[in-house]
């Protein structure tokens, strides 16, 4: 079973050089939120075609969505489908769809480059890509976009319309502040809690500046009320100061 997470993968050197920016991150989670979708991990890989396959040979083997986005063009160094396609052991074929689509955009320019963009591993289905009409792919539990964000995320948010349209039962998540006790005071309480309540996760946040306090908070999908109950009556029973 398909897990609500999803994993991210960001795909080139100009990315691990620093030449460019990553914009991708901040815009995934903004965007799955509101149909309770959460980050499990994020990945940032150059264009290596053995490490690429390596990577996709894993992901293939989880439970999460992967969005990927970069290399999926025509030039040498572009290498995210030849490795997809490596990692699952099947060949890259030619998408009849895609194929149409780039020759409509580019007429006889289609020919005889551009077209390699239309070769995705077997078994893919199309993504629109409605700027210039190049597609990306999807294959098995992966989403492949490409790397510039005007053209991506319009892509994503097809995806997200066509594949991710039920939503899912949200964590929730509650914290207080703590102003006048250090975090390191605040451990055994947090070991309790999820001993206790396994099903929620315990997190602290210190904050450093003008004004230093400590976010106490848990977050899950249940048990949240009565846990942070718990951690209500433990700073009170201690005297501890808190704010909602």
């Amino acid at each position: 079973m398909m897990s609500n997470k999803i994993g991210l993968i960001i795909i080139g050197d100009e990315i691990l050089s620093g030449k460019r920016q990553d914009k991708h991150m901040t815009h995934v989670l903004e965007t799955i939120a509101p149909i309770g979708r959460q980050l499990a991990w994020v990945k940032y890989l150059g264009d290596d075609e053995k490490q690429l396959t390596a990577n996709f040979q894993q992901t293939l083997k989880g439970r999460e969505a992967v969005f990927c986005f970069g290399g999926i063009g025509a030039t040498p160094d572009d290498r995210t489908r030849q490795s997809i396609a490596k990692a699952a052991n099947v060949p890259l074929l030619r998408h009849p769809e895609a194929v149409k689509e780039i020759e409509t955009q580019f007429g006889e320019g289609a020919y005889p480059k551009r077209v390699l963009m239309a070769e995705f591993p077997q078994g893919s289905e199309l993504i629109p890509n409605p700027v210039n009409r190049v597609a990306g792919f999807s294959f098995r539990n992966h989403y492949f976009f490409p790397g510039f964000p005007h053209m991506a995320w319009p892509m994503l948010g097809w995806v997200l319309n066509q594949y991710f349209t039920q939503l899912v039962e949200q964590e929730v998540e509650k914290s207080i502040i703590i102003k006048q006790t250090p975090e390191s005071e605040l451990i055994d309480l947090m070991l309790e809690i999820e001993a206790a309540y396994p099903q929620v996760k315990v997190f602290s946040l210190p904050h450093v500046g003008s004004e230093r306090y400590v976010e106490l908070g848990i977050k899950g999908k249940e048990s949240v009320d009565e846990a942070m109950a718990e951690i209500k009556a433990y700073l009170d029973g201690k005297n501890i100061t808190y704010e909602n």
